[in-house]
C-alpha cells in the first residue's frame, strides 16, 4: 500500500485537480438543468416574475413557450406548467324546453381543451392557471349546459332529432364568446340521444311510420298499375314487332328461295358447260395420245428391230473381218513358227527330240503323275515280315509305276524319254 502510494505520490495533485475540475462541471450541468426547462407538445410553459414585452409594444406579466426549451432566470423566475390535452365533457340535459313547449331530454358529449392562439391562451391562464383539470371541465359543463338549453328553447324537436349536426354548429355559435372570455376551445360536439317524456318523439315517429307506410303503399299500388299499363302496352308493341318480324321472315325466306334457284340454274349450266369442255379436252387429249402412241410404237419398233438388226449385221460384218484377220495373221504366226521349227530341227538334228522332250518334260510328268494318281488303293493291310522295309517297298512303289509307264511309251511308240532326256537316244536298250 505504501509502495502505491510512493508511485501515486507524484500524480495526486494532478488526481485531485482532474476531480475537482469533473466535480465542478458536474454541479454546473446539475444548475444549468434546474434552470433549462423542456416544453413537450401538449403543453405550454408559463414564465412569470418580471414585465414581458410583447411583439406589439404591450407588457405583460409573464410570457408563454409552445414547445422547444427556454431559460429561467434564477432567483426573479418561476415556471408553471398548463396541459393541452384533450378533455372529454359528458352533458346531460333533463326537462329543456324546446320549441313549442315539450320537454327534451338530451345526452351529448363534448371534447375541450385550452386555447393554445396566443391571443387567447392568457385568458385561460388568468382563470385556471394552477387548477385542477377537473375543474375547467366543470366550469366547461356548466357553461355548455346553459348555451344548450337556449339552443333547444330555438328549436323544434324534430330539428333536433332530424338535424343534428345544425344544433351542434348552433351551439358552437352560441357558446363561441364565453369560450373564447375563458381561454378554451370547443374541438367536438356530438348529441348521442334526444328522448322526451310525454312521449312526442314517438309519436312523431308512428306518425312517419304511418305516412311512410301509407306512401308505401301508394307507392305500390301506382308501381302496380304503372306495371300492368307498361304490361299492356309492352304486350301490343311485342304483337305489333312480332307480326313485323314475321312479315320480313317470310319475305327473306321468298328471296332466299328466288336466289337459291337461280343459284341451282346457274350451277347447272355451269356444269353442263364444264361437262362439255371435258368431253372436248378429253376427245383432243385422245387424239394427242392416239398420235403419241404411234409416234411411240414406231420408235419401239425401230429400237427393238430396225436397229438392233442393222447393229448385228454391222456386228456380223466387223466380226467376219476380224475372224478373217485373226485367221490370217495366225496362219502366217504358224507358218513363220513351223518353218522356225523346221529350222531349229535341221539344225538340232539328233539332239531336237531330246530338246522337244525336255521343253516337254513338266507336262510329260505331270500327265504321268496324274494317271498314277488315277490309280486308287481303297483298304490295304501290309504285313512287315520284320526287317521294316515292307513300308517303304509299298512307298517306292509309285515311282516305279511311272517308269513303268515310260517303258510302255517306249514301247508303243519307240521313244524313250529317258534315254531322250540323258542325251543316249542312239545307245541300245541295254544301255
Amino acid at each position: 500500500m505504501e509502495e502505491a502510494l510512493e508511485r501515486l505520490g507524484p500524480l495526486l495533485p494532478a488526481l485531485v485537480t482532474g476531480g475537482v475540475i469533473l466535480g465542478l462541471l458536474m454541479l454546473f450541468l446539475a444548475i444549468a438543468r434546474s434552470f433549462l426547462h423542456i416544453c413537450p407538445p401538449n403543453e405550454v410553459l408559463i414564465f412569470s416574475g418580471r414585465t414581458y414585452r410583447l411583439t406589439d409594444n404591450t407588457t405583460r406579466g409573464y410570457r408563454v413557450v409552445f414547445g422547444g426549451r427556454a431559460w429561467r432566470a434564477p432567483v426573479i423566475e418561476t415556471v408553471d406548467r398548463m396541459s393541452l390535452a384533450l378533455m372529454e365533457v359528458p352533458i346531460a340535459v333533463r326537462n329543456a324546453y324546446s320549441k313549442g313547449g315539450i320537454p327534451l331530454k338530451v345526452d351529448a358529449i363534448a371534447n375541450v381543451k385550452i386555447s393554445s392562439d396566443r391571443g387567447r391562451i392568457g385568458n385561460a391562464i388568468e382563470r385556471f392557471l394552477g387548477r385542477d383539470p377537473n375543474e375547467i371541465g366543470r366550469v366547461a359543463k356548466e357553461t355548455l349546459e346553459g348555451h344548450l338549453r337556449g339552443v333547444l328553447a330555438t328549436l323544434t324537436p324534430e330539428e333536433v332529432n332530424e338535424d343534428r349536426l345544425k344544433f351542434a354548429a348552433e351551439l358552437s355559435k352560441e357558446s363561441k364568446e364565453d369560450f373564447n372570455k375563458l381561454g378554451i376551445d370547443l374541438e367536438v360536439f356530438k348529441i348521442q340521444h334526444v328522448t322526451d317524456e310525454v312521449g312526442y318523439l314517438d309519436s312523431i315517429g308512428r306518425e312517419a311510420i304511418a305516412n311512410v307506410l301509407k306512401e308505401a303503399a301508394m307507392a305500390e299500388s301506382d308501381a302496380q298499375r304503372e306495371a300492368q299499363q307498361s304490361e299492356a302496352e309492352n304486350s301490343a308493341r311485342a304483337d305489333v314487332i312480332t307480326a313485323n318480324v314475321n312479315t320480313a321472315i317470310a319475305r327473306l325466306q321468298n328471296e332466299v328461295r328466288r336466289i337459291k334457284a337461280e343459284l341451282e340454274s346457274e350451277i347447272r349450266a355451269e356444269e353442263e358447260r364444264t361437262a362439255a369442255a371435258a368431253r372436248e379436252a378429253r376427245a383432243l387429249a385422245e387424239q394427242e395420245l392416239q398420235q403419241v402412241r404411234a409416234e411411240v410404237a414406231k420408235i419401239r419398233l425401230q429400237a427393238d428391230t430396225v436397229l438392233p438388226a442393222e447393229a448385228e449385221r454391222t456386228a456380223d460384218q466387223f466380226r467376219a473381218r476380224g475372224d478373217a484377220a485373226a485367221i490370217r495373221e495366225r496362219g502366217k504366226a504358224v507358218g513363220a513358227a513351223l518353218d522356225a521349227l523346221r529350222g531349229a530341227w535341221a539344225d538340232a538334228g539328233q539332239n531336237a527330240l531330246s530338246i522337244y522332250l525336255i521343253e516337254e518334260l513338266e507336262k510329260i510328268l505331270l500327265q504321268a503323275s496324274e494317271g498314277v494318281a488315277r490309280v486308287k488303293i481303297e483298304n490295304l493291310q501290309i504285313m512287315d515280315g520284320g526287317d521294316g522295309q515292307t513300308l517303304s517297298n509299298y512307298v517306292s512303289a509309285y515311282p516305279a509305276m511311272l517308269a513303268s509307264i515310260f517303258d510302255a511309251v517306249a514301247e508303243t511308240t519307240g521313244i524313250d524319254i529317258r534315254r531322250a532326256v540323258s542325251g543316249r537316244q542312239g545307245e541300245g536298250k541295254g544301255a
